[in-house]
């Protein structure tokens, strides 16, 4: 099959949500909210008597989800088929978010400039990795 004919059968797709589990819905939430100006589209009981809560914009969100009792912290993803090894977060102003993120008491790490844009990573009380993006 042609380029030509693979690029005709394709169709519109966007990635709507990702579902992470962590300690507390409610703490890291806020978190994403404070720090993105996201807001809770949904929150509510979950499957195995677990709680979620969907936060983000009006076309795409996190899902959270928190069991019922205490988890053990996932392995280091990098090393393990099918981790999650961070969500990207593009912004606007990467500088005004950075101070967010520092003055919630978050170290951001490895800095890069790159064609078309700049980033930088940090890490949640959860452990899951966040990387910001912005290419203004």
């Amino acid at each position: 099959m042609s380029r030509n004919n693979l690029q005709m059968e394709r169709f519109m797709t966007e990635l709507e949500h990702i579902n992470v589990t962590v300690q507390d819905v409610d703490v890291t939430a806020k978190l994403l909210c404070d720090l993105f100006g996201w807001e809770v589209r949904w929150q509510g009981p979950s499957i195995h008597e677990g709680r979620s809560a969907h936060v983000g914009s009006a076309s795409s969100y996190l899902a959270l989800y928190s069991p019922p009792s205490a988890t053990e912290p996932a392995a280091e993803s990098y090393h393990k088929r099918a981790g999650l090894n961070h969500i990207g977060i593009v912004v606007d102003d990467l500088d005004a978010v950075e101070a967010r993120i520092k003055a919630k008491g978050y170290v951001p790490n490895s800095h890069q400039d790159y064609e078309p844009g700049r980033r930088f990573y940090f890490d949640d009380e959860n452990g899951i990795e966040f990387e910001i993006i912005s290419y203004a």
